[in-house]
């Protein structure tokens, strides 16, 4: 399981990142603590951030599950899809917040194809 830990490892990576750039806004367009408000290039690194917190349980569970029920590369593989979803979605908020759509997309189907992969594990297992 030693691709899922990597995996793991950078999808955590992207999490990071997106807290920094959200940190880094915030002292940029001098919005202080806990204020949400702000220009809408704060505001969207604020959303990423959040949006990409909210994707983590999407992604973890199914991910370690894949990697025990199906396999090390397949649970791998999805998760480095869903980081790659990620940074797209981010650097296409952060231009403009209509272009997140292909990097939220490319992260979903990650999420979902290990959804899958791990079901199609577990009932693999049963047979």
């Amino acid at each position: 399981m030693q691709l899922t830990a990597w995996a793991t490892l950078a999808i955590l990576g992207v999490y990071f990142w997106t807290g920094v750039m959200a940190g880094w806004a915030r002292v940029k367009y001098k919005v202080p603590a806990p204020s949400m408000d702000g220009p809408l290039p704060f505001q969207s690194a604020q959303r990423v951030q959040a949006n990409t917190l909210e994707q983590l349980p999407l992604v973890l569970a199914p991910l370690w599950l894949c990697g025990h029920f199906l396999g090390d590369a397949w649970a791998a593989a999805g998760g480095l899809l869903w980081c790659v979803g990620r940074i797209l979605y981010a650097l296409g908020y952060y231009r403009d917040p209509a272009r997140r759509e292909a990097g939220f997309v490319i992260g979903m189907v990650a999420c979902g194809a290990l959804v899958v992969a791990s079901a199609t594990g577990l009932l693999l297992r049963l047979a």
